[in-house]
């Protein structure tokens, strides 16, 4: 299975325009931000304290063992690589605007998009 490039991935760009509830762009822009790290924080919180949980019932650690830990290189250099993947996703709104700026010859309103369809 090819390895997915998550950093391209978060930059991929969906059709038609972007849906805004607020006037100001910049709360449009802070409050999607938000949103993308609720949403990952709160599945990885799940999924950490099911982790933690199973291994302690397992006697295999325990909570204080794992604040205890401290990574070597190896770990520490995939944790890195983690996090830039991460902090891309979590940008991925101000990627996406930079980008209509610099070709704004790419920026298609749906209304047009329907219009050609209708015409084909």
């Amino acid at each position: 299975m090819p390895e997915i490039n998550h950093i391209k991935l978060a930059n991929s760009k969906s059709k038609g325009k972007r849906p805004y509830f607020f006037d100001d762009p910049a709360v449009e822009r802070v409050l999607n931000i938000t949103m993308a790290v609720a949403m990952e924080h709160a599945v990885t919180r799940e999924r950490l304290d099911t982790i933690e949980r199973l291994l302690e019932a397992k006697g295999i650690l325990s909570k204080s063992e794992i604040d205890a830990y401290e990574p070597d290189k190896t770990a520490a250099l995939e944790r890195q690589g983690w996090q830039a993947e991460y902090i891309a996703r979590i940008l991925r709104i101000v990627q996406q605007e930079l980008e209509a700026l610099e070709h704004p010859e790419n920026n298609r309103d749906l209304e047009d998009i329907a219009e050609e369809l209708g015409q084909t």
